[in-house]
């Protein structure tokens, strides 16, 4: 088996010159990927666009079709196109960080979809991991909102999407993207089939994520959060996924794995300070695999999230990328690490570990049984 990908080119259009998450991204991801020639020994799954059920079984109905509607008004205004050219001066916004275009319903639809066929793939055991190098991202959009550049919850719908379509019982949910995934957070709050596991800078943007906020009702004690000060570096999220997310994803023993996969906790990205390395977050990847190998047949699915420094972004992509599918090249780190405070993430992760009665010398595991 292989590492399949997903690339939709559609997703360009959705983009605003001067805001960080624009179709630069991809263009650059892809321009490395292509260079380096590690495409020619991955599979590329085809383009698609996801229909409304898997996406309605996180997302209101109401909000969904005001997407839609706000999209036809701007594509109509744009005089009915939804190239990049064509969308030059006719945006919209839904907050104040989030801008929306004639072509961004059906850029997040096809994001969505590019999700759905990497799961399809990988819970059939057509492909053994998968990426899905999508746009818009995914993690903040809300179930009846969208928020932080997202318009809707990639990495959610494809977990659901998992669930029901492919039978799978217990989902892990990672994300490491410097910014807590919010709205994954809040699709799966009261839910026990999915463990939430997201480490990301705090305070910081959206300002969520706390220690203390552990899920509700039968999901309490299925979100986990690591709030991380600043600086923590590739030490402290390391020691996150071992001493944290390691003993609960053994007892949570989950059928498929997921990755958010946000790069915007490395050193030279604008919009964090964590100092994590593409080496760092290689190391991130290395120890997911060999948690979905031990526990569900190596499904892991990764999608693309934050990460807005054009140089670094690729670089991140390329080393997960050989990482999947064992390519002997090893990481792409020509920026190398900086200097970092592990110690800074002592103090959180041991408040983590008392907080959920997370194993460690002394305590017993944490996961509620229901």
């Amino acid at each position: 088996m292989t590492t399949a990908y997903v690339y939709d080119p559609f997703e360009l259009n959705h983009t605003f010159d001067g805001h960080p998450e624009n179709h630069r991204r991809l263009e650059h991801v892809l321009a490395l990927l292509e260079r380096d020639g590690i495409l020619d020994r991955l599979t590329r799954l085809p383009e698609n666009v996801a229909t409304l059920d898997p996406v309605l079984a996180v997302h209101g109905v109401n909000y969904v079709a005001q997407l839609e509607d706000i999209c036809q008004d701007l594509a109509a205004r744009s005089g009915g196109g939804t190239s990049r050219t064509d969308n030059l001066g006719a945006a919209g916004w839904l907050d104040q960080d989030t801008y929306i275009l004639g072509a961004s319903y059906e850029a997040a639809l096809r994001g969505v979809g590019g999700l759905l066929s990497i799961t399809d793939a990988v819970m059939t055991a057509e492909a053994a991991n998968g990426f899905a190098l999508v746009r818009p991202p995914g993690h903040h959009a809300r179930p009846n909102s969208a928020k932080g550049f997202c318009l809707l919850g990639n990495v959610a719908v494809a977990a659901r999407h998992a669930q029901r379509q492919h039978g799978a019982q217990r989902v892990l949910i990672v994300d490491f993207d410097v910014h807590h995934g919010n709205g994954t957070a809040e699709m799966f709050y009261d839910d026990s089939s999915v463990l939430f596991f997201s480490i990301h800078q705090y305070p910081h943007y959206p300002f969520s994520g706390t220690i203390d906020e552990i899920g509700r009702d039968v999901g309490e004690g299925y979100t986990v959060n690591v709030p991380f000060p600043a600086g923590v570096g590739d030490a402290g999220y390391l020691a996150a996924l071992r001493q944290v997310l390691t003993p609960l994803a053994y007892e949570f023993a989950p059928d498929v794995i997921f990755l958010s996969a946000g790069f915007d906790g490395h050193w030279l990205d604008p919009l964090s300070e964590h100092r994590v390395s593409v080496t760092g977050y290689a190391k991130l990847v290395e120890e997911l695999i060999a948690l979905a190998d031990a526990l569900c047949r190596g499904r892991l699915i990764c999608t693309l999230e934050g990460g807005y420094h054009l140089d670094a972004l690729p670089h991140c992509v390329l080393s997960t990328l050989r990482a999947l599918c064992g390519d002997e090249a090893g990481v792409s780190d020509p920026f190398g690490e900086v200097e970092a405070r592990a110690e800074a993430a002592e103090q959180v992760l041991l408040s983590v570990t008392r907080r959920l009665g997370i194993p460690t010398p002394g305590n017993k595991p944490g996961l509620p049984k229901h």
